[in-house]
Formats: C-alpha cells, sequence, structure tokens
C-alpha cells in the first residue's frame, strides 16, 4: 500500500509539470510494472542526448530543412556559425521552411529555427531569441524536459523504472518524442533565467541588447493579433511578452545602455556573387604573304 502511494505521488508530480499533447508510448515490455510497484526513476543525461538527437533526426526528415545553399541557412550560419559551442555544449543548426514563428534547442544540442521567425526578426532579434534558445541548453533545461515527460509517460505506460537505460522504441514512438519536443513547456523560472542568459550572450559577443526587449515587443504584437491562437499556444507557459520586453529593458538601463532598438532591414535572400571584370585576349590571326 506504502508503494501504491509513492507511485500516485509521482504520477501526480509528473502531470502537473507540462501539459503535453501528444501522448508518447514507450513501448510494451513491462506491462504491469505499476502494480510491481515503483520505487525509484533513472534517465541519464546520456538517455536524453540520445532520445533527442534521435527524434530530431526523424522530425528533420518529415520537414522542409533549408538546403547548404539557402538563403535562411546562410543568414543563419553567418549569424551562429561561430556559437556552435559552450561550456559542456556543442550546438547544430537547422532552419525548419516552416511560415510558423518558432524556435526550439534540444537535449542533444540541436537548434531548429522556423523561416517565418526569420522572415519577421533582424539579425539582432534573432540572436536575443535563439540566444535564449541556447539558454535552455546551457542550462540543461532542455534536458530536464526530456527527463520529465519520458518520467510522466513511462509512469502511465507501465515501462519499467528497475532499468539503467531507456527502453528500445518504435520509429512513430520517435515521432511523438519530436512533436512533444516542439510543444514543451518550460517553468517561469526557466524562461527568465534563458532570457537572463540571452542578454549576457548579447553582452558577451558585442551585440545590441536592445534588441531583446524589441523581440518581445514584436511578440506581444503578435499575440493580439489573427495569430493570437498560435502564440498562446506557443507562450502559455512563458511569462507576459510585455513583462519580458520590460525586463530586458531594465537590464539595459541598469547597465547603462539602454536605447530604444529601430528594426533594421530584414534580408532572408542570397548575397550576390560579385562579378569580376575579366581582361579580354585578342589573339591576332597569322597571314601569309603571297609571293
Amino acid at each position: 500500500m506504502k508503494n501504491k502511494f509513492i507511485v500516485l505521488g509521482i504520477l501526480f508530480a509528473s502531470l502537473s509539470f507540462t501539459k503535453v499533447q501528444a501522448q508518447i508510448n514507450f513501448g510494451e515490455k513491462a506491462v504491469g510494472a505499476l502494480q510491481k510497484g515503483v520505487t525509484s526513476f533513472t534517465l541519464t543525461n546520456a538517455d536524453a542526448a540520445k532520445l533527442s538527437k534521435e527524434a530530431v533526426d526523424k522530425l528533420d526528415a518529415e520537414h522542409e530543412v533549408a538546403g547548404l545553399n539557402d538563403p535562411y541557412t546562410l543568414r543563419l550560419n553567418r549569424l551562429f556559425g561561430k556559437h556552435t559551442a559552450g561550456e559542456g555544449y556543442t550546438l547544430n543548426y537547422k532552419v525548419y521552411k516552416l511560415k510558423e514563428v518558432n524556435a526550439f534547442a534540444t537535449a542533444d544540442g540541436s537548434v531548429r529555427v522556423y523561416s517565418g521567425l526569420m522572415d519577421i526578426m533582424d539579425d539582432n532579434e534573432l540572436l536575443a531569441v535563439i540566444g535564449h534558445e541556447i539558454g535552455h541548453v546551457a542550462n540543461n533545461d532542455s534536458r530536464d524536459a526530456m527527463r520529465a515527460a519520458y518520467q510522466k509517460e513511462a509512469l502511465l505506460d507501465g515501462v519499467s523504472s528497475q532499468s539503467a537505460t531507456i527502453t528500445s522504441i518504435t520509429d512513430s514512438q520517435l515521432g511523438k518524442i519530436g512533436s512533444a519536443m516542439i510543444d514543451s513547456k518550460h517553468s517561469r523560472k526557466q524562461e527568465a533565467e534563458a532570457d537572463l542568459f540571452a542578454y549576457n550572450f548579447m553582452k558577451k559577443n558585442g551585440y545590441n541588447v536592445n534588441a531583446e526587449e524589441s523581440a518581445f515587443r514584436i511578440l506581444a504584437k503578435m499575440s493580439e493579433g489573427k495569430e493570437a491562437s498560435f502564440l498562446e499556444k506557443m507562450m502559455s507557459s512563458h511569462p507576459d511578452s510585455k513583462q519580458r520586453a520590460e525586463d530586458a529593458k531594465k537590464r539595459a538601463e541598469k547597465d547603462g545602455v539602454y536605447k530604444a532598438y529601430v528594426q533594421q532591414k530584414i534580408d532572408n535572400t542570397a548575397p550576390v556573387a560579385k562579378k569580376t571584370n575579366a581582361k579580354k585576349t585578342t589573339t591576332k590571326k597569322a597571314t601569309t604573304k603571297k609571293k
């Protein structure tokens, strides 16, 4: 009876963490594990990274990914090509050619940016938003989200938590994990810490920190328009965008660098190759004199 109460306590705690829309089924190996009593749960950092990598690979295969020479990819690489590693993490970037305004990062260091986001934000604003996503990786929020989601679904589906490694999963289950990663929600505390990471990231690298306020102003304005339903879903667990903009403004004011940001030109076109003026060489025709 004591073990049953422990299981229910863990289950309710897991359910309160997030409303993951996609149900994740991690296999049928341990049917009845709950009846046996679950006393512990283990999902290592390596497990979280492995699951994330496999799920992202599947997402990449199912979405239109901008090619190496695509203007969106060229722009993203120009901005983040030198920001691929930090303390304890390595990042890789790709663009999904989708109209949605979104970006996400996973426990293995994969950062995926939607072209819809790149269409409405300039370089500095993108640095702020994607810097925020990098913050989730650096702060281990992405790892914790994967761990919590796995724990929740493992308990619901009766997967034994006694094993030291994750159970093998099917291709369809990987797809569900991918959907859960895109829709994953972090706590307000984690979001605030990721905002601060983004600000410090921009400050450290000499970018215009005032763009962080501007990025949140854009999201706040969108949440009042026709995109409101989508943004409400995406930002439901985030602090209010207007408040986040104010917090960013206060950080810049405290540093004595605040100045109202003016959005720069947004350019998602490929750079035009410079034409080279090759000198024309003329060849003289040989002539033969008549005798």
